[in-house]
């Protein structure tokens, strides 16, 4: 079965973090190895810290309306490139201010990408940003006012991203009390379980990578009463150093204690498709096509759309999803 060709849903994935390289050499005037070498991962990736600097030049040219609407529309290019039937891309509309465009009309720009693309449904999640907390939240408060206005008309849920390391989910809990959007926080990939209590605590409907709950059962039996999914990014968890390899991936433990998904996280600073982590799936942890799709209903199941919505999704996967 030719993986490329099977029907995918992607919950995680970062607009910043899936810029062509390029595109990023065309706007900068830069050289394009100098650019692969700044927003790729390498070996000189030790951290999640370090990680995060490969969004540098993304975020540089991501301060236009033209160019978010390009970027947006690129990515949508390459999803549809690999059969991805339904996606949630999500950004933090205040890294994308610096040249003086508002919050809203950060949001406004991508909505209208996504408009003019018929090929691939798709919604949007507004990230907070863990340093913002530095700024008593200003920003965070503001990016959910604009989530709240647009909720429904391509917004579908708040995140909490950033260096959960430096900035604790527990710094956070009080954050998104006065709203009702559903909610994803990335917890538990550089820091230990307990920042998955605490986004529980914040009443999140899914986790953002939590791959260190695979040490706490009493954690996974809580998560699984709660029917929340873990939105698993393997090759992400590598470039991050919160795992070694992904043959001893904790997915290889999880898909049968708990709703995950798969996921590219960043596509370009990860150097990663979909499609890709399938395969790696298949080849290295003994996954199955019946475990991709099994991840796939999951995903569904728990993306932030309506019953119906869901219904005609799944079908498509039910069709296409046939073991060798």
């Amino acid at each position: 079965m030719e993986i490329l060709k099977l029907p995918k849903v992607e919950l995680h994935l970062h607009l910043d973090g899936s810029v062509r390289t390029k595109t990023v050499s065309e706007i900068l005037n830069l050289d394009i190895k100098e650019v692969k070498r700044k927003m790729i991962c390498d070996k000189n990736t030790k951290s999640l810290t370090d990680y995060l600097t490969k969004f540098d030049l993304p975020l540089e040219i991501l301060q236009t309306k033209e160019n978010l609407k390009r970027i947006t529309k690129e990515l949508l290019e390459d999803l549809k490139k690999e059969n991805v039937i339904y996606a949630e891309i999500r950004f933090a509309p205040q890294l994308h201010t610096k040249k003086g465009l508002s919050q809203e009309e950060v949001v406004e720009s991508v909505i209208s990408a996504i408009n003019e693309v018929d090929s691939i449904k798709c919604n949007l999640i507004l990230c907070c940003m863990r340093n913002d907390l530095l700024n008593n939240n200003i920003n965070n408060l503001k990016t959910i006012k604009v989530a709240e206005k647009y909720y429904q008309k391509k917004v579908v849920a708040l995140d909490l991203a950033g260096d959960e390391i430096k900035f604790p989910t527990s710094k956070f809990i009080d954050l998104f009390k006065n709203t009702s959007l559903p909610l994803t926080i990335h917890a538990g990939e550089a820091s230990n379980y307990i920042s998955i209590e605490d986004a529980v605590k914040m009443k999140a409907k899914r986790i953002g990578h939590g791959i260190n709950i695979i040490n706490n059962n009493k954690l996974i039996e809580e998560l699984n009463k709660k029917n929340i999914l873990l939105e698993i990014c393997p090759q992400s968890n590598i470039d991050t150093c919160a795992i070694t390899n992904k043959k001893n991936h904790p997915i290889t433990k999880l898909i049968n204690k708990i709703p995950i998904s798969i996921n590219t996280d960043n596509r370009t600073v990860s150097n990663i498709t979909l499609t890709k982590e399938y395969e790696d799936l298949i080849n290295l942890c003994n996954f199955s096509i019946k475990d991709l799709k099994t991840c796939n209903i999951n995903a569904i199941n728990h993306a932030f759309i309506n019953e119906d919505e869901k219904r005609k999704l799944i079908e498509i996967i039910e069709d296409e999803y046939k073991e060798n």
